[in-house]
């Protein structure tokens, strides 16, 4: 179960997630210090640890659109934060997937900020508002590159079965 901390509308592009001004910073421990840097507040707030890992961000339709930078994804996962959305661009989830990153596919999601939520294998249930929202799940194959922790997990254990 996790709190939303963040409510975000649709188009929500990877500037926003993680500006451009800090894209000379690309390793993934060092990524998460610029989530949501122009969000004064909610960045204070990350980088000073009083965000809970498994804490959640809603957002609306289209979100990480724009760039295809890793770095929008790898600040998020940093610390460990949920993204339910009500859809994702394309390479966004892509990237998060990689990364092992919890995305959530939710279109009908309702929330507020301090809103509880609990995310099952087929949908999301507010606990606050007492509402359940279905999730689409996504295919087989990509849910096991998240399971794995991320895409070089992944294939680090494909590798090491083949070699039994």
């Amino acid at each position: 179960m996790g709190k939303v901390v963040l409510l975000l509308g649709d188009d929500i592009s990877t500037d926003i997630i993680y500006p451009g001004r800090f894209m000379a910073t690309v390793l993934p421990s060092e990524t998460p210090q610029f989530a949501f840097a122009d969000s004064v507040e909610f960045n204070k707030q990350l980088k000073a640890g009083e965000i809970p890992p498994g804490s959640v961000i809603v957002a609306g339709k289209n979100f990480g659109c724009g760039s295809s930078r890793e770095q929008a994804a790898s600040c998020l996962k940093g610390p460990d934060l949920v993204v339910v959305a009500r859809h994702f661009a394309r390479i966004f989830l892509q990237n998060s997937i990689n990364l092992g990153m919890r995305t959530v596919i939710c279109p009908d999601i309702e929330a507020e900020q301090g809103d509880e939520l609990e995310i099952g294998a087929d949908k999301v249930t507010n606990k606050t508002s007492g509402k359940s929202y279905a999730i689409v799940a996504l295919p087989k194959s990509r849910q096991a590159i998240i399971d794995a922790g991320g895409l070089i997990p992944y294939t680090r254990q494909r590798i090491l079965q083949e070699k039994k």
